[in-house]
């Protein structure tokens, strides 16, 4: 019998950070870990976005077969380009 998987569900803002800690079944995937941590019941507005998860940093979808001790990211919309703020930063920079 294969032994359970540990997986850890994790979401944060800038203010406050959710971490929902899981024993899965062997086999199971993201999708299985957003069902079992229900972030919408724990987290006030949360929309999960299916494009916006990763497994330890690195893109995830809803069918990436987990492994244990693996940590499942919901990941926030970018609020500002991260190449636009690069310019901004070095554009300031140059000024001062």
């Amino acid at each position: 019998m294969d032994a359970a998987l540990r997986i850890e569900v994790v979401y944060a803002l800038p203010d406050r950070s959710w971490r929902v800690p899981l024993q899965l079944p062997a086999g199971a995937t993201v999708a299985d870990a957003l069902a079992a941590a229900d972030l919408p019941s724990r987290v006030p507005g949360i929309e999960v976005d299916p494009e916006g998860l990763a497994v330890f940093g690195q893109a995830a979808t809803l069918a990436t077969a987990l492994h244990d001790g693996d940590r499942v990211e919901v990941l926030r919309p970018l609020t500002v380009d991260p190449k636009q703020a690069r310019r901004r930063r070095a554009g300031a920079a140059g000024r001062a």
